[in-house]
């Protein structure tokens, strides 16, 4: 894959990127509409595959909180066309990566020191490029470690990018009024944080050291002497990203319930106990090592869970539409997914849509055993989300809903939700109250 010898980092720059990836895409319809008029059975398909490409193509360049919210997309297999989901998953894993001169110059920058002074050997070729930076292997002492160095000009473009996404995002999720900042902010307040690799360093620390107790969980050392601001050096944690363990199908069903009960342990240790998550839970900050066991990574992305919007989130699974209207509504209010200016109409409509959505997503917490590879429980999410992506009653109303605290929590319950489905693990859900 090719290297980038420099990023735009400038706002004109970063801008005029995206308008020639808009021309790109005009030129694409022509063409679509052009076949079309002499094949009237030709379907959207290559066009989408075409916009897709051209869009992550656009992105992978630009990198940062542009190529950020690809990645978060292509979580939601759901609301993309199976092309973008295609393409921006490329974003987990495949990402050109800055060229050798230009680490070099990023590490003095930081440093003061060219990499050979600092470490006894360092690979001047990443090994892994994702949106915001790249990991390098090097040694030092004995120790096999990996640096990860933060793309120049990420931090300071978070908030143009945002502002040139922003249009797209309000069209995409039919959001309306003034109160629609308060979901930008929220993005763009954990874009800065995965920015802030001091910050990352503290998080992994602390995540770490709670977590000890959970058994087949392993965390890389980090080593503040050898990291700062841009730069954090880690140790160096052999294995398979998860999916690809998954796919490759070598170890058996108990053993990847085993690893999916540490996943789930994990996660509800964190949500429940530590009131903080690792809210980043896509397959490439996870391995498997050769002795099957959990390795978390990635500390960047931390969602603290603040008490007014746990104790309502958690008591859905509790109280069924069917049940109790009164009190599944209130709940709903206070999440903000009834809004103080909805109609009868937008109140009945929401209730009962979110009534369906919580019985089916909350399955999971009202049983003792689950699991996660039974396709019936797929399939009736997958049915559900056809259903109402072709229902047109959503598009008039206001999608501007529900509080800005979901953006992350539901990103973590998909993204984990996701990863069990990939291992097909059974979970003993009240598991991780042992650990207490």
């Amino acid at each position: 894959m090719k290297s980038l010898d420099k990023i735009p980092t400038r706002k004109i720059a970063r801008a005029g990127s995206l308008v020639s990836t808009g021309i790109k895409l005009g030129g694409n319809y022509i063409k679509y509409y052009g076949e079309k008029a002499f094949n009237k059975d030709l379907t959207r398909d290559q066009l989408d595959e075409d916009n897709a490409k051209d869009i992550y193509d656009s992105l992978k360049r630009l990198k940062g909180s542009a190529l950020k919210v690809a990645q978060m997309l292509s979580m939601e297999k759901n609301l993309l066309p199976k092309a973008y989901v295609d393409q921006f998953s490329l974003s987990q894993f495949s990402v050109p990566p800055l060229s050798a001169p230009l680490v070099r110059k990023l590490i003095r920058k930081y440093f003061g020191a060219d990499p050979e002074s600092i470490f006894d050997t360092f690979t001047s070729e990443s090994v892994n490029a994702a949106s915001i930076g790249q990991v390098h292997k090097a040694t030092k002492n004995g120790k096999d470690l990996a640096v990860k160095i933060q793309y120049p000009g990420v931090a300071s473009s978070i908030s143009s990018d945002l502002t040139m996404i922003k249009p797209i995002a309000l069209k995409m999720f039919n959001l309306k009024g003034t109160d629609t900042d308060k979901y930008f902010k929220e993005v763009e307040g954990k874009l800065l944080e995965e920015t802030d690799y001091e910050l990352e360093l503290k998080q992994s620390k602390w995540i770490a050291d709670r977590c000890k107790v959970i058994p087949d969980l392993l965390f890389p050392k980090f080593y503040p002497e050898l990291s700062g601001e841009k730069i954090l050096t880690m140790d160096w944690m052999q294995g398979k990203h998860l999916s690809e363990h998954a796919a490759q199908g070598s170890s058996s069903q108990e053993q990847n319930d085993l690893l999916g009960q540490t996943l789930w342990d994990f996660y509800m240790f964190q949500i429940h106990v530590l009131k903080k998550v690792h809210a980043d839970p896509h397959p490439g900050n996870f391995l498997i090592n050769s002795d099957l066991k959990l390795v978390a990574l990635d500390f960047g992305c931390v969602k603290e869970i603040p008490e007014e919007f746990y104790e309502p989130y958690f008591e859905l699974p509790k109280h069924q539409f069917s049940e109790d209207p009164k009190k599944f509504k209130d709940i709903l209010r206070d999440l903000e997914i009834l809004r103080a200016d909805d109609t009868p109409e937008e109140i009945e409509y929401f209730t009962q849509l979110f009534g369906r959505m919580m019985k089916v997503l909350t399955l999971p917490f009202t049983k003792d055993d689950f699991d996660f590879g039974d396709s019936a429980f797929w399939k009736t999410i997958n049915s559900l989300s056809e259903e109402l992506s072709k229902d047109k009653r959503i598009r008039k109303m206001n999608g501007n809903r529900g509080s800005k605290h979901f953006l992350y929590i539901n990103r973590t319950f998909f993204g984990l939700y996701n990863l069990l489905f990939d291992l097909k693990a059974k979970v003993k859900t009240e598991n991780y109250l042992n650990y207490i």
